[in-house]
């Protein structure tokens, strides 16, 4: 008598998770793996003629399959996990980022990276989703009366500031700049008072013009510099600049076609498999190539937001939100430095540029709006 009831429960149980199964929102996911599968295309053309980069795009997939891997244990969680350990993750981030300027190994006159022979890591990557889950845990509960004022602003803007400074020291000023940007476009978007939209914007205009005499480094300065006119040192602090214009304008239409892009196989181009391997891609596949790129990069962008709408609750709106934010800007970022539109400050393209840390954060961050995503009517 007990065997056909068993048979039901497990035949009922079966057809549930079927049925979740069909409901399972893909989109992100879909959309990152495509975007992804064209950057290893992409990455074996820059780096075809570098003997000593050969084998980077076998470095990139295993770091995939890593990232997915960690993908699946996100899934298997509720979001709301991350609301519980959101202090914790921001302050073993920090710590990491105090050990980067103390043990960190150093390269090109930078100490980011921390590790031990040939396993290292960027903890300033991980820094940008702590950041974001340590913001949408403070403001998920309305404190205030009448939205946040100054008073109200000051602690999440002091561990704003910290991780801030120390990525800043090390120094990397883009990866600071992004993790400020993100943390800004927070706060506008939870209720702050005008009064104090002013104040904080008298004293950004008051900040920008200090920080550029009197904290960046003269090469950094000199960035600026040929970012408004490359042309003033084509051979020195101007080239980079020039020789992705250079690469993204001679695409054209339609490219020079696969591992036929001259800027990069003939190493014109500076650092065409991280920074500028957007440089690549539209050397070789041109306006037509760049259009589809950036359509695919519009409807992740649009699905993230989507999720941050359709979220049941403050906490899974807000990290949504702010992990959008952090793939928003790094596009923009990216994109707009190669083409001569900002200063070059070192930030990656996400799921293109090569880059173990980078990639796994961007892998982390679809993985928790794919959690949000599909338990947004669990409670």
């Amino acid at each position: 008598m007990e065997t056909p009831q068993s048979l039901d429960d497990g035949t009922l149980r079966i057809g549930m998770y079927e049925e979740e199964l069909k409901k399972f929102n893909w989109n992100m996911l879909l959309i990152q793996t495509l975007i992804f599968a064209i950057g290893i295309w992409n990455l074996i053309s820059a780096t075809a003629v570098e003997d000593k980069s050969q084998g980077l795009y076998r470095n990139q997939l295993l770091w995939f399959g890593i990232g997915m891997c960690i993908t699946a244990l996100v899934l298997l969680v509720h979001y709301s996990i991350f609301s519980r350990l959101a202090y914790v993750i921001y302050f073993a981030n920090l710590l990491l980022l105090v050990g980067v300027l103390l043990i960190g190994q150093q390269n090109l006159g930078a100490r980011r990276w921390i590790g031990y022979g040939a396993f290292r890591m960027q903890p300033s990557e991980f820094m940008k989703i702590a950041v974001v889950i340590m913001l949408a845990k403070y403001f998920e509960t309305d404190r205030t009366v009448g939205g946040f004022g100054i008073r109200d602003l000051l602690l999440p803007g002091l561990l704003v500031g910290l991780p801030v400074g120390l990525i800043a020291l090390q120094p990397d000023l883009g990866t600071a700049m992004i993790v400020a940007f993100v943390a800004t476009s927070m706060f506008v978007f939870v209720k702050i008072k005008p009064r104090t939209l002013l104040i904080i914007g008298v004293c950004a205009a008051i900040a920008v013009p200090t920080v550029y005499h009197f904290g960046l480094k003269p090469y950094q300065k000199q960035r600026i510099i040929s970012f408004i006119d490359p042309g003033a040192d084509p051979k020195g602090s101007g080239y980079n600049s020039i020789q992705s214009m250079i690469a993204v304008g001679s695409g054209q239409l339609v490219g020079k076609g696969y591992k036929k892009g001259t800027q990069s196989q003939l190493n014109f181009l500076p650092e065409h498999h991280t920074d500028f391997i957007f440089s690549v891609f539209a050397e070789e596949r041109g306006f037509v190539g760049c259009t589809i790129l950036l359509a695919l990069y519009l409807a992740f962008l649009l699905n993230g937001l989507s999720i941050a709408y359709q979220s049941h609750d403050k906490f899974g709106m807000l990290l949504a939100l702010g992990i959008m934010m952090i793939f928003f800007f790094h596009i923009v970022v990216n994109m707009g430095m190669v083409m001569g539109l900002l200063p070059i400050v070192g930030v990656p393209l996400p799921f293109m540029s090569y880059g173990g840390s980078a990639l796994l954060t961007s892998l982390i961050g679809v993985a928790i709006l794919t959690n949000i995503a599909n338990k947004k009517f669990m409670f």
